[in-house]
C-alpha cells in the first residue's frame, strides 16, 4: 500500500518508522515532512495546512491510505475532503476534531455528559473575563479556546498576572482568533498522564501511558514548550486509576461524541491530572501527542498500519493492539534559545542509532546534502530497555552523540518518574 503522511515533526518521522516496519506497507509520502525525515519518506514541500495541495498530490501519486496527525490540518477538514476522493484515511473527520479544535466545545461535552473535569467559566470578552477574574481563587488557569500550538494554556498566580495574559490572548490576539473566547480553569494539582488511545468510535483500546516535560528548563521551570521530553510507561498511572479511567472518562467521552453526532475515528489524547478526588481530564487532543509519541510508539508490538486500517473501517479490537512491558524514554535535542529566540542553520552530526534506539527529527533541512537546524526542537533521541533506568540512560547517551552549535537538552527527563519507582 501507498501511504502518505501528513505532517512534518518527530511525531510524524515516529510514525513513519513504525508504519515501515509492516509487510502491507509500499512507498511512504510526507507532506511537507523535513530534512530527516527524508530519509525514511518522500517529502514534497506541501504544507499541513494546504488542503488542496494535499488532495491533488493524493489522487494524483495513487496513495492507497492517508495518515493526518497533526491538528490544524484535522480541524480544517483534511479527513472530509481526502474521504471525498476515496482515500480512507487515519484520523478524525471536521466534526470530531473539534474536541481539540475548540476547548469550549470540549468544557462543555464534559460537562453535559458527566465526564469529570475541573471546573471552569468561558469569557467571550476580555472585558468579562477580567471581571470574573477579580472574584477567583488563585493559582488559575486560562486557556485559549482554539489552537495555540500546544501553548494556549498559561498558569496565572495573582491578578495582574492574569489580567496581563487575558490582554495577551484577547487584545493582543497573539494566538489570533483562538483567542476569542477564553476558558478559566480550576487550578487542579497531582501527578499529570498522558494517554494516547486508538479508538474507532465504538471501542477505545489505550496505548501505553506517558509522562511529558513541558518546562524549558530543568526542575519543571522555565518556560512552556511543546514538550521537552517524554517517558513511558506513567509510574503514576497505575493499573487501578487505568481502570477507573476507562470506566468514568475513556468510554464516556466516545459515548459522548456519539451521541452529539460527531463519532471521532483515529487517536485520541487523554490529557489527565491525577487528583485527590480521582482522575479528571485536563485536556483532549485529536491526534498523536508530541513528544509522547516518541516514547509510546517505539513500545508497540503489534502492526500499527494493521491497527491503522482497522480503526479507519470501524473494525478495531483489543486483541490488534500488543505493547511491550519495558519502557522508554525520549530527550529532546533543542536550539538554544528555545522556545523563544534561537537561531538556525547549523550543521547536525548524527550517531547511528543501536538496537532499541532511534532519532526522530522534527526541526531540520537538507541543504547540499548536509542535515542543517531549521526549529527550535531539533530532534528525539529515544531508547527502550526493560526498565525505565536504562532507557532514560540509553537515551541520554545517545542524546550527548548529537552535535550542532547551540544544542541544549534538559539534563532531567525521568527524574520524577523514576523517583515514583523508588530509583534515585
Amino acid at each position: 500500500m501507498n501511504i502518505l503522511v501528513i505532517g512534518g515533526g518527530g511525531r510524524e518521522h515516529a510514525v513513519i518508522k513504525a508504519l515501515k516496519k509492516s509487510p502491507k506497507t509500499g512507498k511512504i509520502y510526507c507532506l511537507p515532512g523535513n530534512g530527516g525525515i527524508a530519509a525514511d519518506a518522500e517529502c514534497y514541500p506541501i504544507k499541513a495546512t494546504d488542503i488542496e495541495g494535499i488532495v491533488q498530490f493524493a489522487t494524483t501519486h495513487d496513495v492507497d491510505f492517508a495518515v493526518v496527525t497533526p491538528d490544524d490540518p484535522l480541524v480544517l477538514g483534511a479527513v472530509d475532503a481526502l474521504e471525498e476522493k476515496g482515500i480512507p484515511c487515519f484520523g478524525p473527520n471536521k466534526r470530531a476534531a473539534i474536541i481539540e479544535g475548540s476547548k469550549v466545545f470540549s468544557k462543555q461535552l464534559m460537562k453535559k455528559y458527566g465526564i469529570p473535569t475541573a471546573g471552569s467559566v468561558t469569557c467571550a470578552s476580555a472585558e468579562n473575563a477580567v471581571e470574573y477574574l477579580k472574584t477567583c481563587k488563585y493559582p488559575t488557569v486560562i486557556k485559549a479556546d482554539g489552537l495555540a500550538l500546544g501553548k494556549g494554556a498559561v498558569i496565572v498566580y495573582s491578578f495582574e498576572e492574569a489580567r496581563a495574559a487575558i490582554n495577551e490572548i484577547m487584545v493582543d490576539k497573539i494566538f489570533g482568533d483562538s483567542g476569542n473566547k477564553v476558558l478559566i480553569e480550576e487550578f487542579l494539582t497531582g501527578p499529570e498522564a498522558s494517554v494516547l488511545s486508538f479508538t474507532d468510535g465504538n471501542i477505545v483500546v489505550p496505548m501505553a501511558s506517558s509522562m511529558d516535560h513541558k518546562r524549558a528548563l530543568d526542575g519543571d521551570r522555565g518556560l512552556n514548550t511543546g514538550g521537552m521530553g517524554t517517558v513511558a510507561p506513567n509510574p503514576y498511572y497505575t493499573p487501578e486509576i487505568a481502570e477507573r479511567c476507562m470506566k468514568e472518562i475513556f468510554i464516556p467521552t466516545i459515548r459522548a461524541m456519539n451521541a452529539e453526532g460527531r463519532m471521532f475515528k483515529g487517536c485520541l489524547y487523554f490529557g489527565l491530572m491525577l487528583t485527590s478526588d480521582g482522575p479528571k481530564v485536563i485536556e483532549y487532543n485529536c491526534r498523536f501527542g508530541d513528544p509522547e509519541t516518541q516514547v509510546v510508539l517505539p513500545l508497540l508490538d503489534s502492526d500499527l498500519l494493521e491497527i491503522m486500517l482497522a480503526t479507519s473501517r470501524g473494525e478495531l479490537r483489543e486483541d490488534m493492539v500488543k505493547f511491550s512491558s519495558d519502557s522508554a524514554c525520549c530527550v529532546i535535542v533543542a536550539s538554544s534559545g528555545y522556545p523563544k529566540k534561537y537561531a538556525t542553520g547549523f550543521e547536525i552530526e548524527l550517531p547511528k542509532p543501536a538496537e532499541g534506539e532511534d532519532i526522530y527529527v522534527a526541526g531540520a533541512k537538507l541543504s547540499d546534502g548536509k542535515l542543517l537546524t531549521s526549529g527550535g526542537r531539533v530532534l528525539g533521541a529515544t531508547a527502550r530497555a526493560e526498565n525505565l533506568r536504562d532507557a532514560v540512560d540509553k537515551a541520554y547517551a545517545l542524546a550527548n552523540k548529537v552535535k550542532f552549535e547551540g544544542a541544549y537538552m534538559r539534563k532531567d527527563i525521568g527524574a520524577r518518574a523514576l523517583l515514583a519507582l523508588g530509583d534515585k
